[in-house]
Order: C-alpha cells, then sequence, then structure tokens
C-alpha cells in the first residue's frame, strides 16, 4: 500500500482527490495548515459541500486508511507527495510563479530521495521547470510531473473517475509513475510535456471565461434592442449542433477563470487582447444589471435583496463570486442591501425569508435551485431565466 501525502489536502482540489485515493486502496495523508479543517476531516466532516464525498470521507476514516494532519513529517513517510499549491494573481493582476517555491522552502527538510512530487493545482507556464530546478538546486533526486486537476465544484466524486487525467511528465520513467498513480481512479490516460499539461490547464480555464463572455456580450447587446437573448439562443441552439455549447448568460466567476485568464495574459506579455476583453465584459456585468435596474426603478430609497452569493449554484463556495461585486456596488447606490444564501457562511447574510420580505427589488446573483419555486411580489432582476420567463430587463 503506498503512502501518499496531499499538501493542501483539506481544500477543494486537495481533499476530494485525497480520499478517492485513499478509497482506492493508498493510504493518504492530507497535510494542511487550518486546524479547524483538519478538526472536522478527521471528524469524519468535510468542511466544503461536495457531492457524494461525505459517505466516501466517512468510509475511509473507518478503514484506517486516511488522516488530516498539520504534521509536516508525514512528507518523510511518503513515497509520493501531490502539491496542492496554484499560482495566485495579486491585486494588480499579476501571477506569482514563486508560489509553490515559498512552499517547497517550507518543506525544505521533509523531502527525500527518490519520492515522486505531483503538481496538481493551476500553474503558470515554466512553474514545472521551476520546481525541477529547485528541487536539483537543493541535492534531492525526485521525480517532478504536472497532473493538473480537470473536475468542477461539485462534481468530484464522479469525474475524478470519470475524466481523462493528463501526465506531464519530462521522462518515460517519471510518466510511468505518475500514470500508476492516476490509474487507481482514472479511466485513460493522456500523456504530454508539462510545459504542455500547463498550457493546457490554462487553455481550458480560458477557453471557458471566454465562452461566458462572448455569451454575455450577446446577452448585453440585445437587451440593449429591446430583444430577449434568452429567446434568441433558444431558437439558434435548438437541433442545432454548431451551438450547442452556447451558455446562457450570467455571472462568470470563481477562483479560477479569471485568475487563469490574467495569468495567460501576463504569459503572453499582456497581448492577449481577447482575454482582457472577455475579463471586462464578465466583470462588467453586474454593473450592466444595476443600470438596467436603475433606469427603471430610483434605488436610492430602496431595500433590495441579492439572492444566491456562492460563485455558482450549488455549491457553498463564495470566493470570487460577482455576487459579492454586486452587493459592493449596490451599497453605493441603494438605501439598503440584503444578501442570503442557502448555502454560504457568512454572518452579513440573511435569511431568505427576510430578505425577501423587506426587499423592494430582488436580483438574482445565483440561480440556486431552491428560488425557482419562490412567488415573488416585487420586481425580480435575473439575467439566468430561473423564472422561464426570459432574461430581458
Amino acid at each position: 500500500m503506498e503512502n501518499l501525502v496531499v499538501v493542501g489536502g483539506c481544500g477543494h482540489v486537495g481533499l476530494p482527490l485525497a480520499i478517492v485515493l485513499a478509497d482506492s486502496g493508498l493510504r493518504v495523508k492530507s497535510l494542511d495548515i487550518d486546524e479547524s479543517k483538519i478538526s472536522l476531516v478527521n471528524s469524519g466532516v468535510m468542511p466544503f459541500m461536495e457531492y457524494g464525498s461525505d459517505e466516501v470521507l466517512k468510509r475511509v476514516r473507518e478503514k484506517d486508511v486516511f488522516q488530516a494532519t498539520s504534521d509536516k513529517m508525514c512528507i518523510t513517510e511518503a513515497e509520493t507527495v501531490v502539491v496542492v499549491v496554484g499560482t495566485p494573481v495579486d491585486e494588480h493582476l499579476n501571477p506569482d510563479p514563486e508560489a509553490i517555491i515559498h512552499v517547497l522552502e517550507e518543506l525544505k527538510s521533509y523531502f527525500k530521495e527518490g519520492q515522486l512530487i505531483v503538481l496538481r493545482s493551476t500553474v503558470y507556464p515554466g512553474v514545472t521547470r521551476r520546481v525541477e530546478n529547485w528541487f536539483e538546486q537543493n541535492g534531492v533526486g525526485v521525480s517532478v510531473a504536472f497532473c493538473p486537476e480537470r473536475i468542477a465544484e461539485g462534481k468530484a466524486m464522479e469525474e475524478l473517475y470519470s475524466l481523462p487525467q493528463i501526465i506531464g511528465a519530462r521522462d518515460e520513467s517519471t510518466s510511468s509513475r505518475a500514470s500508476a498513480l492516476f490509474t487507481n481512479i482514472a479511466h485513460s490516460i493522456v500523456y504530454c510535456s508539462p510545459e504542455e499539461a500547463e498550457l493546457a490547464k490554462l487553455f481550458t480555464n480560458v477557453w471557458r471565461y471566454i465562452k461566458f463572455a462572448a455569451v454575455n456580450q450577446f446577452y448585453m447587446m440585445a437587451n440593449d434592442a429591446g430583444i430577449d437573448f434568452e429567446n434568441v439562443r433558444q431558437a439558434l441552439t435548438q437541433d442545432y449542433p454548431r451551438a450547442q455549447d452556447m451558455p446562457s448568460a450570467g455571472f462568470s466567476a470563481g477562483p479560477c477563470l479569471f485568475k487563469d485568464t490574467m495569468q495567460l495574459g501576463a504569459f503572453s506579455n499582456n497581448t492577449f487582447a481577447l482575454g482582457h476583453a472577455a475579463m471586462l465584459v464578465n466583470e462588467g456585468l453586474p454593473l450592466y444589471v444595476i443600470e438596467q435596474v436603475e433606469k427603471q426603478i430610483n434605488l436610492k430609497d430602496k431595500t433590495v435583496a441579492i439572492l444566491g452569493m456562492a460563485f455558482k449554484p450549488e455549491v457553498d463556495d463564495e470566493r470570487s463570486s460577482l455576487s459579492y461585486k454586486l452587493r459592493k456596488l449596490l451599497l453605493f447606490r441603494a438605501g439598503e442591501v440584503l444578501c442570503s444564501d442557502p448555502f454560504v457562511k457568512d454572518q452579513r447574510l440573511v435569511p431568505l425569508e427576510t430578505a425577501i420580505e423587506r426587499a423592494d427589488i430582488i436580483i438574482i446573483g445565483t440561480p440556486h435551485f431552491q428560488y425557482r419555486a419562490l412567488d415573488f411580489k416585487v420586481p425580480v432582476f435575473d439575467v439566468w431565466n430561473m423564472s422561464g420567463e426570459g432574461v430581458l430587463l
């Protein structure tokens, strides 16, 4: 039974992977610095929503093949170390390619010869090579692979098994070792170089972000012309295969898409005009919605309720959610702003009943399923078409 450590192993990417690998027969530890999450995980409780994960976590805990810990010594016992540390983007939209190196420096004394190091989170192109050089400079002979996560949040328990796993490795030996790890769960493996894998991950996220931006731009164009975009979308996608992937309009956010678009922009020496344009469209949609509301209603003395603060429906993750940007903009324009979400934990939020009872206007920030059954008595502004009555504002 292989011993494996997941660094950053109590987060949205690391924890699902850790428990799925443990459930496949490996002995796994999740190394993290958040003691509150560690305590929850070791008691058999997921620290965030991930459908189907509760049963898996309880099972691997009962089998004593999985544990969360803050003890860095666990790295010395591992044959494989999966590092779930991505490349962040700062307030000036500049990526920090050294983020992983900083973590490795903190763990330097615990790595040992012969280990397989797997980088899992999205990284700036060239970071895998930088990590390889770091280990070489520090005299630790390890194999390094970049094997990007590909799951959609909320679907990890399904997609970790169903999606092909990309293995980005420099040599056949490293590729073989990484492949042996992921064939415990993945049904197929795709092989390429680390640099190709790095770009594959970035291109995937940025492609989605650009598609959302194109649709949001279409939505605004149609709305400004007094035409319901959703009717147009339904007409052009019905039984027409070349348009089947056109999504509906809506706030495009979350911890990855915006960040990775900015990373790719930096990688291209800020010549990625398409990516920057997509950012302006997607980030501009909350203000556009407010402006449409203000054309009809004077917000100065009105109470506006935002329903849904997570970055997408049916999850509890509010990271980079545009509902919070909507809230910030409304605080400057409206008399009062109330926010509610059935999943997000935030002391600033109010119960759904309170938000609806006190609201003069409602804006759907995130289209959680439970909102579909509500009967609103005040004007509702909804770019998601939850009512099925169109998206014309």
